[in-house]
């Protein structure tokens, strides 16, 4: 009630764990901020966890702000880094009077097979009875536990994601409500044994489209809140499949129980075969990068190496792409960023304007997938150095420093390779500028990207070509390993 002692615990946990992945994550990998600091690195940003603290702060409540961590999508969370951040949450609980908790949904620690369902648990046992809402993004791999131990729960409902702020105001909302008395809500679900393709997940066209807004449909019709999760799979775990999560009046969930699996059924399984992306080879990929070029009218083609993307784990160092293209007598090729921090400290090492003979890419070793790949050796001049900063200008993260760690352009005449010593999603232009690139000059842009780079980079574009090069983000999932799928599931089983 709003009588209540107004104490509210606050705090972002964000990781996409592709368990194939060799980049590790330590808990360095989240810069974490804690205490204040977390509440300044998400204040006026357009965070979820920057709505929950605008929603509290207009109530006057006194903030508890435990921790603000996210780390790009990698391998499995170390152990201690896991321990280390969700206690940090759990020790914050006692005395709290509601809980809002910006989390991803697909984290996978060394000890957790269920980040989220782990912690979710955690807190409740810790908070019974103390409103929890939680804001997660849409590729979250929903379980029983994060489902039975929130009371609210809101998935974004883009990809690319640029509702992350709404997300949390709409979560936001609803747990106030509750925290005032006005309303009791729950959640239910419908999980399906689905594994969807990040490329199928996005909202700009195709089946989650349609999915997404026939949710925001059903949201004006009455329902407080109906979220479609795409999953993640490229986690070897029991389900990263796709599912739908409501969020019901209390009492209502017998009611409203057949309508969602009716709504799933109907949006999402019968519509199953749209949510599987089907590889081309490179070579034939690239031909049509090719073909597009020649009508181009100056712009480039987008070359998107999706096999290989940092937000979904990539080690943002395989040469595929850039080989093929090379071998296929394609030039005024623009490529970033690629990461490679040998490669990097070599060319600091010879200066700007410098010859140099460069082992590029391919350090990150993909044995366990069955692949042996070798650095490419390459001649250049090393022409520009930076601190690999930029600002975001564009839609996704606006205003957000980025920095990609020590930065240098290679360029090998046929191509200008950005070579950074972080992995980094191409969110901006600055990914180029920094390195006094102007990419709308380039023939081609090849960025390790599968979604991200869209709502900048299409535009200035003649057309973009997807390329599934053999990385662990592939599209092709005969490439890996589900020892811990449950089964039947689809499409590893197409008969289900």
């Amino acid at each position: 009630m709003s009588s209540q002692k107004k104490r509210f615990l606050i705090a972002r946990l964000n990781h996409e764990t592709n368990t194939f992945s060799p980049v590790p994550t330590p808990i360095e990998a989240f810069a974490p901020n804690y205490g204040a600091d977390a509440y300044r690195a998400n204040k006026g940003m357009r965070t979820a966890m920057a709505a929950f603290i605008e929603l509290a702060e207009a109530e006057g409540a006194e903030l508890v702000t435990p921790v603000s961590a996210m780390a790009n999508p990698s391998g499995p969370v170390h152990a201690a880094a896991y321990d280390e951040l969700t206690r940090r949450i759990v020790e914050a609980v006692p005395g709290c009077d509601a809980i809002l908790l910006d989390l991803h949904g697909a984290m996978v620690a060394e000890n957790s097979d269920d980040g989220e369902g782990d912690l979710l648990a955690r807190v409740r046992a810790a908070a019974p009875g103390v409103p929890l809402g939680v804001a997660l993004d849409l590729h979250g791999n929903i379980t029983e536990k994060i489902v039975r131990n929130a009371d609210v729960i809101v998935g974004f409902k883009t990809y690319p994601h640029i509702d992350m702020y709404e997300t949390g105001e709409h979560a936001g909302r609803l747990l106030l409500e509750m925290w005032r008395g006005d309303t009791q809500y729950e959640v239910i679900w419908k999980p399906l044994a689905l594994m969807s393709h990040t490329l199928r997940s996005t909202t700009l066209s195709g089946p989650m489209k349609d999915a997404c807004e026939q949710a925001r449909v059903m949201e004006t019709q009455g329902l407080p809140a109906v979220s479609v999760f795409g999953g993640f799979s490229l986690a070897d775990i029991p389900a990263p499949c796709v599912s739908v999560v409501a969020t019901v009046r209390k009492g209502d969930a017998p009611a409203q129980q057949p309508v969602i699996d009716a709504f799933a059924n109907k949006a999402i399984w019968q519509r199953r075969a749209e949510f599987i992306y089907d590889s081309e080879p490179l070579a034939e990929s690239l031909a049509k990068a090719q073909q597009l070029a020649t009508r181009a009218d100056g712009k480039p083609v987008l070359l998107l190496d999706h096999g290989d993307n940092c937000m979904s784990g990539g080690t943002c160092d395989t040469m595929d792409v850039l080989q093929t293209a090379l071998s296929l007598g394609m030039k005024g090729i623009a490529v970033g960023p690629l990461c490679d921090p040998e490669a990097v400290a070599q060319m600091f090492d010879a200066g700007e304007n410098a010859q140099v003979e460069i082992a590029l890419g391919n350090k990150r070793s993909l044995a366990h997938l069955g692949m042996d790949k070798r650095p490419v050796t390459l001649r250049g001049v090393v022409r520009r150095l930076s601190d690999g900063k930029y600002v975001v200008s564009g839609p996704i993260y606006n205003g957000m420093e980025c920095q990609m760690g020590r930065t240098a352009l290679l360029d090998i005449g046929d191509a200008q390779i950005v070579v950074t010593e972080q992995t980094h999603e191409p969110w901006d232009l600055g990914v180029f500028h920094c390195v006094g690139v102007d990419p709308t000059k380039a023939r081609y842009l090849l960025l390790k990207s599968r979604m991200y780079c869209r709502p900048v980079f299409v535009p200035l574009s003649a057309g973009l070509v997807e390329c599934d090069s053999p990385g662990v983000t592939t599209s092709d999932y005969s490439r890996f390993a589900f020892d811990r799928v449950s089964r039947p599931v689809y499409p590893l089983d197409r008969d289900v």
